[in-house]
C-alpha cells in the first residue's frame, strides 16, 4: 500500500494532520507571546535601572544582562523546569504532601523565554532612549509640563519610536526560541512535526510544514510591525 502523499498528509482529511499543526502553531503563539510579555516588562525595569538606578541597580542589571545573554536559551529552560518543580515540591511537602510536582511545561517555557527575552529587551529600550533627543525633552520641561504629561506624550512615543526595529527582531528571535519548550512536555508546532514524522515515517513532509508555517506567522508579524513602524514614524515621513 502507497504511502499518503504530502497533501493527503496535511490535509483536515482523515490522514490529514493539519489540524493538529495549527493547533500547535497556536500554542507556539501563545508561548512566544507570553514570553515576548514577559520579557518586555521585565525589560523595561532593567533599562530603568541602567539608565536611572543608582550603582547597586546599576551592577544587577548588568550582572543580569551578562548572564542571561552568556547561558544557553536551552539551558535556561531546563534550569526553570527542573529547578521549578524542585521548588514547588518542597513547598508542597510543608503542607504534607509527599509526591513530587512538576512545573507546568507551558509556565517554565514562557517564563524561561521571558527572562531570556528581557536581556534583549532591556538593552532596546536603554539604546532607544538614549536615541531621544535631549532638546525635546528640555523644551517640554521648559513650557511646565508635568513629569507624568513629559513621559506620557513625548518620552514614550519617542522611545517606542526608536525601539520598534529592535523589538521587532526580538519577537522574530523569541518566536523562534518557542521550538525550545518541547523539552518540558508542550506540543508546540516543531514538537508535532517530530510526532507526525515518527507516526508516518514521513519526515520531511512534516519538517517542511512546520518550516512553512513558521515562516507564515514570521512574515504576518512583519506585515504587523512594519504598520506599527510606520505608524510611530509618520512624521517623519517625506
Amino acid at each position: 500500500m502507497d504511502r499518503p502523499g504530502f497533501f493527503d498528509l496535511m490535509s483536515f482529511g482523515p490522514d490529514g494532520w493539519a489540524p493538529a499543526l495549527l493547533q500547535a502553531t497556536l500554542m507556539t503563539l501563545a508561548v512566544a507571546g507570553t514570553g515576548y510579555l514577559i520579557g518586555g516588562t521585565l525589560g523595561a525595569l532593567l533599562a530603568w535601572a541602567k539608565l536611572r538606578g543608582g550603582p547597586v541597580l546599576r551592577g544587577i542589571a548588568g550582572t543580569y544582562t551578562t548572564v542571561l545573554r552568556g547561558i544557553p536559551d536551552l539551558l535556561v529552560i531546563y534550569l526553570f523546569y527542573f529547578g521549578g518543580s524542585m521548588m514547588l515540591t518542597k513547598l508542597v511537602r510543608g503542607f504534607g504532601y509527599e509526591g513530587f510536582v512538576d512545573l507546568p511545561g507551558f509556565a517554565a517555557g514562557a517564563m524561561a523565554i521571558g527572562v531570556v527575552s528581557a536581556a534583549q529587551h532591556a538593552e532596546v529600550f536603554r539604546g532607544a532612549y538614549r536615541a531621544v533627543n535631549p532638546g525635546e525633552i528640555e523644551a517640554a520641561s521648559a513650557i511646565g509640563m508635568s513629569r507624568s504629561t513629559l513621559f506620557r506624550r513625548i518620552v514614550l512615543p519617542l522611545t517606542a519610536r526608536h525601539a520598534l526595529p529592535g523589538m521587532g527582531n526580538v519577537w522574530q528571535i523569541t518566536l523562534k526560541e518557542s521550538a525550545l519548550v518541547s523539552v518540558t512536555g508542550v506540543v508546540e508546532l516543531l514538537r508535532q512535526a517530530q510526532i507526525g514524522a515518527g507516526s508516518t515515517r514521513q519526515p520531511f513532509y512534516f519538517f517542511f510544514a512546520a518550516a512553512v508555517l513558521f515562516l507564515v506567522v514570521t512574515w504576518g508579524s512583519g506585515l504587523i510591525l512594519g504598520r506599527a513602524e510606520r505608524h510611530y514614524n509618520r512624521g517623519l515621513q517625506r
